[in-house]
């Protein structure tokens, strides 16, 4: 298969630079902004010069003033001396205020002729505020020297003409460091048509500028645009002509490419083929072999199979005859306190309470010896032999809390509950491998109180505070452990919950806690006397929900307890 190259009209067009031809186009740039930025120097000179010409005018009015052959910088210069001088006569404080006034009427004669002829001269300003302000100058009360004011009675105008009003401060020398004083002059100067012809000025050199700006610029944008488009067009023809020896060079190459490519073709098409044989061959013989390997993977399967059932078999065979001799000895160990409780009962004669007391013994060690019996029975037998019942588990699970309730109150020091509906629910299977597996998890729930108890207790003795030691000490021993029996319907199911508030597991034990012999309690002295440790318990549970067709869940946390829970398909009314 031989490549197809791109045509030229089909590529993409190169991207022209602008590096290329920016030096060219530096001087008409540079000319351009050379030329705008003396134009706009120039507007901003003619709009400024006349506004500094009438500051300028009304300066050096304010300071070349005399009306009383002293300008106001003098008087200003006097007043601040007086306020400030060192030694002071009987009649200083009537001097200073006389040199206040002597301010007051200067302001007040310099205004008087700009009223007087107010709108009549150009030239004339019209004042609306003067007003010296000191700064840092202490008057005859110790408190800062207010400001001379004076404020024309005529109001300001409003509207477009506020734009007018002009505002001059400066600052006369007074040759004190820290004391100064301000002028404020607050005017509009009467010089319309000045004003109007200055305005007709600046319009007229707008106009030019715009004049010279639009054509020059229109003209730099015409002249850089033609550049370009003839920079560009030169660049065009040039990757053109580039693009066409390029596709030449590429076509011959491509025949040079097809006909190698044609060679290759052929001379692999010949090892596949042989390839292909081969691996026909080996994938043969590979099959044969998997055939033969799977057929041992079964043999092997049924084989460990078969010894799995037999190592169970001779587990529980092991512990029936451990267990079978406990409960021969413990049935020996009785007969001699039935025979002493006998006596014992022929020689209390009439006393009715002694002897309803050794009765209530004979009764519970006659009990005893059932259960010891029961218990033989049971662990004696397989759990995949089983004497399939139909067992209301709703009365199992009542009889558990009533056998186990006491026990759990005066022994174990926890509370065994139970919360079970009223009525009877049925499932097939044995009853006392059945209420052996729910002994067992009773019993399991009992070892982790029995555990978060201990921890508990190690918690607050590894405290290093002797008050929050005490205190965890406290809770500690007022912990209580509780077991509660839960069960419920679901649909064709029926639910058997066993809950604790134990220590609880971590992901590991809950994945490996149902294998035999794994246990977390072997060597624990906390349980000794309670036959824990041996890693059977949740073993022999999980066989017997095997063989009774019920699923087990697990749902714990550690320090948050567990909930066993057990689901065993219910007896249709058909079935009972």
């Amino acid at each position: 298969m031989s490549p197809t190259t791109p045509s030229p009209a089909r590529s993409e067009e190169p991207q022209l630079p602008v590096w290329r031809y920016a030096g060219r186009l530096a001087p008409l740039a540079v000319l351009w902004v050379v030329l705008v930025g003396l134009l706009g120097w120039l507007l901003a000179t003619r709009a400024n010069w006349g506004e500094e010409s009438d500051r300028a005018d009304v300066r050096e009015w304010l300071d070349n003033t005399r009306v009383f052959r002293k300008t106001l910088a003098e008087l200003v210069k006097e007043y601040v001396d007086f306020l400030h001088a060192e030694v002071r006569g009987p009649d200083h404080n009537d001097s200073v205020k006389n040199k206040r006034a002597e301010i007051e009427e200067h302001l007040r004669a310099m205004v008087e002729p700009t009223r007087m002829y107010s709108g009549q001269l150009p030239l004339f300003p019209n004042v609306y505020s003067l007003e010296v302000e000191f700064v840092g100058v202490t008057g005859l009360d110790g408190h800062l020297a207010e400001p001379v004011v004076w404020t024309s009675p005529k109001p300001r105008p409003g509207g477009s003409a506020r734009a007018q009003l002009r505002t001059l401060e400066y600052e006369p020398p007074l040759n004190r460091e820290g004391v100064g004083a301000r002028v404020r002059c607050v005017y509009q100067l009467h010089s319309y048509n000045r004003m109007q012809k200055q305005q007709d000025e600046y319009r007229l050199w707008q106009t030019v500028a715009a004049g010279v700006l639009v054509p020059t610029t229109l003209l730099a944008v015409f002249l850089v645009a033609r550049f370009v488009r003839r920079e560009q067009a030169r660049e065009r023809e040039k990757w053109r002509a580039a693009a066409e020896a390029e596709h030449q060079q590429r076509e011959l190459l491509a025949a040079q490419v097809a006909r190698e490519l044609v060679e290759r073709n052929l001379l692999e098409a010949r090892v596949k083929q042989q390839e292909a044989e081969r691996s026909s061959e080996e994938l043969g013989r590979k099959v044969l072999e998997q055939e033969l390997e799977a057929a041992r993977l079964v043999n092997r399967a049924a084989e460990a199979e078969h010894e799995a059932l037999e190592m169970k078999s001779q587990l529980y065979a092991s512990i029936g005859i451990m267990a079978g001799s406990y409960a021969h000895n413990i049935k020996n160990l009785l007969v001699r306190p039935n025979d002493l409780i006998a006596r014992c009962m022929d020689a209390a004669g009439a006393d009715r309470e002694q002897h309803g007391m050794l009765e209530e013994v004979k009764s519970t060690l006659g009990t005893v010896t059932e259960r010891l019996q029961q218990i033989l029975r049971t662990v004696r037998r397989d759990p995949a032999n089983t004497e399939v019942t139909q067992v209301d588990v709703y009365d199992l699970f009542r009889d558990t809390e009533r056998t186990w309730g006491e026990m759990g109150r005066d022994k174990w020091k926890l509370a065994v509950t139970a919360d079970i509906p009223p009525g009877a629910v049925l499932v097939t299977g044995d009853l006392s491998h059945l209420q052996q597996a729910v002994e067992n998890l009773v019993f399991n729930a009992r070892d982790a109180t029995f555990e978060m108890r201990n921890y508990l207790r190690d918690e607050a003795k590894r405290e290093t505070d002797p008050a929050a030691r005490r205190q965890k000490l406290l809770d500690a021993a007022s912990w209580k452990g509780e077991v509660h029996l839960g069960a419920h319907r679901d649909g064709d199911r029926v639910v058997l919950e066993v809950r604790d508030n134990g220590i609880g597991m971590t992901d590991e034990v809950r994945r490996n806690c149902l294998k035999t012999h794994f246990t977390t309690k072997r060597d624990n002295a906390l349980y000794e006397g309670y036959s824990a440790g041996m890693g059977l318990g949740l073993s022999f549970v999980a066989m017997v929900l095997e063989h009774h067709g019920g699923a087990l869940e697990i749902d714990s946390a550690p320090l948050r307890g567990t909930t066993f829970r057990v689901r065993f398909p219910v007896v249709s009314h058909e079935e009972g």
